[in-house]
């Protein structure tokens, strides 16, 4: 699946139960379609003890959403969706909401 987005974008969620969340980019998963975002999307999951010092039990931790229910916020706030233009021979990101580059 192709994506304008990256690892350490801020993305704010437009669908699903986190609606209005906004949060950054922990990882990207292009084949499945799915991105991992900081704070959204949490589950709770059941971890093994792994050492004497490590704490097991039921700890909470972000899940993937698909890549359609997010869009890039900008300086200000705002969500925008992202194009690719050429500035002096450079491939660059921008917002099309602004038009700036990001």
């Amino acid at each position: 699946m192709k994506t304008k987005l990256k690892k350490d974008d801020m993305v704010m969620v437009i669908a699903g139960k986190d609606k209005g969340k906004t949060g950054r980019v922990l990882k990207v998963d292009r084949e499945a379609g799915r991105i991992l975002v900081e704070g959204v999307n949490l589950v709770k999951k059941a971890q093994k003890k792994r050492s004497q010092n490590d704490t097991g039990g039921i700890i909470e931790r972000e899940a993937s959403i698909h890549i359609s229910n997010v869009m890039h916020v900008g300086k200000d706030g705002k969500p925008s969706r992202l194009g690719y233009r050429y500035q002096s021979n450079d491939k660059v990101r921008f917002s099309r909401r602004t038009g700036d580059a990001i």
